[in-house]
């Protein structure tokens, strides 16, 4: 015995994605393009914590330079300046202590944005 196959019946076969397995695509292209948000975002944050970093970094080897050209032995306490490195004020905390030898000190520069520290930098300057 055969099934005839009505004109109604060939039309209730026709094929494609149900509206679940459409969503399921979706859902799984929205992650993905998440992480690719999240990761490209991480990205640029480090970046720009780099670019902190050299400049913040530059400033302090400035100073510090500044004190070996004087060729003279600085003077024990803390000052404060200013640096500006391509458009960011960064502000330089000069720490100079004693040692156990006479003839040299320990001078740290302490460099900071708007409050936020970026880096320290220490050495041992001499008398010259």
């Amino acid at each position: 015995m055969s099934r005839c196959q009505g004109p109604g019946r060939a039309r209730g076969l026709t094929r494609g994605f149900t509206l679940v397995e459409v969503m399921v695509a979706l859902a799984i292209t929205a992650i993905a393009l998440i992480a690719g948000l999240k990761a490209s975002s991480a990205l640029t944050d480090n970046a720009g914590r780099q670019d902190s970093l050299l400049l913040a970094q530059i400033c302090a080897d400035n100073h510090l330079i500044e004190l070996r050209l004087a060729r003279q032995l600085p003077g024990i306490g803390d000052s404060s300046h200013d640096c500006q490195q391509a458009g960011h004020a960064l502000q330089v905390i000069r720490q100079v202590r004693p040692t156990p030898n006479t003839n040299f000190r320990r001078v740290e520069a302490v460099v900071s944005e708007n409050g936020r520290f970026i880096v320290r930098v220490a050495t041992i300057v001499g008398r010259n």
